[in-house]
């Protein structure tokens, strides 16, 4: 822009800087835009500060978050500057004391996902940064490092957490699966027992994550880790008071704790190999030896910081949105038994298809298709996760209003997974949605979509189908409480914890 600026100050010295005062040029292809023709999304900032916030937070803690963006669409729906279209797809409004951009459709996903690192780039809350990365350095260095650790998590983690590694895990997340219920949910003494199923998903979103990442099945080390990133988990609903004794100076040390303990792992691991010959090809052997006897192609590998730092958020990004899935899951099932039915029926055509003791594997996995209809189900209406923000990198527009560079911009799930534009009666659990060809695209996103899909949605996949497979073939059960539900507050939780009464079959059957 500025060479630009130089030639046509040089060719019209006195019309340019006129030219430019009044129309600002942006170049996009061969389309030139002038920004000052463009007003900002239409939209209130709420209150001085604090915006819209307690109203965003409040939608969420009576479960219906979709109902502050579906209250917005509706009320600009008018101001679109396009005449042809009378629905709003981007409207204006002020969160965690930024102003903010929030496309609200399937449409506005795609150009979200589709423009990383060219007209927006990721960002979050600075309590968010401080508490992930709790010793980063400050300000602008630590947003770089931030956005450089991101993309390294991709570039490293990306090839363990495909299908052509993670298959031949089928079987020890069987055998973990197994073993996790068996401790946890029947005592063998009674018909029945009540658990909490949200707490126990908890444990086992982190210990299934700790087994697979860490290869290891200690149990002392299961609960320190455990605890750690329940320390940690605690900070991202505290207030950001980083004062010795406050919720939020313990998550950070939690984080900070939980890093170095992981990093000890890889140390001890490294010594490990390096006292014996390894022979077997790198895909052989588990992820954590993998990864630290790869190399890059200058044949420099990952230091053990380096390690430690990406299984860190492989076990830190799957404890609340994997184990609140799981939660609801297990509450969908009980409220619906039709569904229920039809899943216990896969799953045991599948077990009934199985030598005695034999494990689950991945042909198995691809046999249960209804399943997994039902769980994107779960997900299109208690999404784990309700979304993430951009940053505009530079200024432009979008359906007829501009983004000015430095505005934050929102995609969230709540935008499209119960607009009826997309989900025709939203409100009905209907896991044929997932049939055939599926919803349209970009309109079911719990896992992100395009360039911006998560690595670890396969990952995810099998750990909830092997859960699925275990839990409905053992057991029915029951809420305790008919009329509990989830909330988002601000993570998806259910408001007592999901207390369930569970009825093993070879007990229930045999009464």
């Amino acid at each position: 822009m500025e060479e630009l600026l130089m030639i046509l100050i040089s060719s019209v010295l006195v019309c340019v800087p006129l030219y430019y005062y009044i129309f600002k040029i942006r170049v996009n292809g061969t389309k030139i835009e002038r920004l000052d023709q463009h007003k900002l999304p239409p939209g209130s900032t709420g209150w001085p500060i604090i915006g819209e916030t307690l109203e965003y937070l409040r939608t969420g803690k009576k479960g219906v978050p979709e109902k502050f963006i579906a209250d917005r669409r509706n009320k600009y729906k008018n101001s679109s500057s396009s005449s042809s279209s009378a629905n709003c797809k981007v409207f204006k409004t002020s969160l965690l004391f930024e102003d903010m951009a929030v496309l609200c459709t399937a449409a506005g996903n795609k150009f979200l996902f589709s423009n990383e690192k060219k007209l927006v780039k990721s960002w979050w809350p600075p309590h968010l940064d401080k508490l992930i990365f709790a010793d980063s350095a400050p300000d602008e260095k630590a947003k770089s490092f931030i956005t450089e650790e991101s993309t390294q998590f991709r570039n490293t983690m990306s090839p363990y957490l495909k299908p052509a590694c993670l298959q031949k895990y089928v079987g020890t997340m069987d055998v973990f699966t197994k073993k996790h219920l068996d401790m946890y949910w029947e005592d063998g003494k009674d018909d029945d027992q009540v658990i909490k199923a949200h707490p126990l998903a908890k444990r086992y979103a982190v210990t299934m994550a700790c087994r697979l990442m860490l290869d290891t099945e200690d149990q002392q080390v299961f609960t320190k880790l455990e605890n750690l990133t329940k320390d940690l988990s605690s900070g991202f609903t505290s207030l950001p008071i980083d004062l010795p004794g406050t919720q939020f100076n313990r998550a950070i040390r939690g984080s900070r704790q939980l890093r170095e303990e992981i990093k000890n792992i890889v140390t001890q691991r490294r010594i490990h190999l390096s006292t014996r010959k390894v022979d077997e090809n790198v895909d052989g052997l588990d992820i954590l030896s993998s990864l630290i006897m790869d190399t890059s192609s200058d044949g420099q590998g990952l230091s053990d910081s380096e390690i430690a730092s990406k299984l860190y958020g492989v076990i830190v990004s799957g404890y609340d949105t994997f184990s609140s899935t799981l939660a609801a899951m297990v509450m969908c099932l009980a409220e619906l038994p039709h569904v229920y039915d039809a899943v216990l029926k896969e799953q045991r055509q599948i077990a009934e298809s199985k030598a005695a003791g034999e494990l689950l594997n991945w042909a198995d996995i691809q046999k249960m298709k209804y399943s997994w209809s039902v769980a994107c189900e779960v997900m299109r209406l208690l999404p784990p996760n309700s979304g993430t923000f951009r940053e505009a990198i530079s200024d432009f527009v979008y359906e007829g209003y501009l983004i000015p560079k430095g505005m934050k911009l929102n995609w969230s799930v709540h935008s499209t997974h119960k607009n009826p534009e997309y989900f025709p009666d939203p409100e009905k659990f209907d896991p044929s949605r997932f049939e055939g060809q599926g919803p349209p695209p970009y309109s079911f996103v719990p896992f992100g979509g395009g360039p911006r899909m998560c690595p670890g949605k396969e990952y995810a996949r099998l750990k909830m189908l092997v859960f699925m497979h275990n839990v409905v073939t053992r057991y029915r059960w029951e809420k305790v409480f008919p009329d509990e539900k989830f909330v988002w507050h601000p993570a998806l939780i259910p408001t007592k914890g999901l207390p369930i009464r569970v009825f093993p079959h070879n007990k229930s059957e045999s009464n």
